[in-house]
């Protein structure tokens, strides 16, 4: 395999910090540059203010950045054509809009979370939704996160919801706050509840609760070090593929082959 030369795209944050390491130990990646507004220089790659600076030729562009950098990232990327990575969460209708459109003209894999065991995970709630909603099982969510993250529900929280919401034909609807009601939950709810507290790296659990018995499906991230070595393959996945939207079911698929 040619190596792949990658941009990474908010790379002095926590996550671009753990993609450094996990493509370093790749030996068919190598990282060329990285942006960020706020970072400091490498040992083993230049760091530009802003993707317009940069210089260096990249095969394929890994953004762990944030919601705020997103359109300039797309920018970019229309203007370059450059396949692109997207890891960043928490972003608005309107910016996953301009996702789908940018996935016209260019290679985009988005996912709001990198890791193997979630994305198998959502193959999974998918037959189980459908096996076990229409028997009476309510299916809840409850997922924990450290107190930086900004966004809540988590954009895998919302990603397992959709997979649960699937496996029932879409026709579920999802509550995020019951502070404000009394009344007993309905048989298309599908509740999603967050904890944000000290350095929790990530933990998702999906509860199906019906008659007299319980099943549960749980996630738990010990380092952010799954993530980033997700990002690395999903970036070798993508390098060379057509125009469109893909999602790490995809590389999954491909890597099951």
């Amino acid at each position: 395999m040619l190596m792949i030369n990658v941009l990474l795209h908010g790379a002095c944050g926590h996550m671009g910090k753990e993609v450094a390491a996990a493509v370093k130990e790749n030996e068919n990646l190598a990282i060329v540059a990285g942006v960020d507004a706020f970072g400091d220089a490498y040992e083993d790659f230049p760091i530009y203010r802003s993707l317009d600076e940069v210089r260096e030729k990249a095969d394929v562009i890994i953004d762990f950045s944030t919601a705020k950098a997103v359109d300039g990232l797309l920018a970019f990327v229309n203007k370059t054509k450059m396949p692109v990575v997207l890891c960043t969460t928490g972003l608005s209708d309107e910016q996953v809009e301009a996702v789908k459109k940018t996935s016209e003209t260019v290679p985009v894999l988005r996912s709001g979370n990198m890791s193997l065991g979630i994305n198998l995970m959502l193959k999974l709630l998918k037959i189980m939704s459908g096996a076990l909603v229409p028997n009476g099982f309510d299916p809840e969510i409850v997922e924990m996160h450290h107190k930086r993250k900004l966004d809540a529900p988590s954009g895998t929280a919302v990603m397992l919801a959709d997979a649960v919401n699937e496996g029932q034909g879409g026709d579920m609807h999802y509550v995020y706050n019951r502070s404000d009601r009394r009344e007993a939950r309905d048989a298309e709810e599908l509740g999603i509840s967050s904890v944000r507290g000290g350095t929790i790296p990530g933990i998702h659990d999906v509860i199906f609760a019906g008659p007299d018995e319980v099943i549960e499906i749980k996630h738990t991230a010990y380092s952010r070090g799954i993530f980033a070595k997700g990002a690395a393959s999903a970036a070798i996945f993508l390098a060379y593929k057509p125009a469109g939207l893909y999602d790490m079911g995809d590389v999954i698929d491909e890597a099951a082959q």
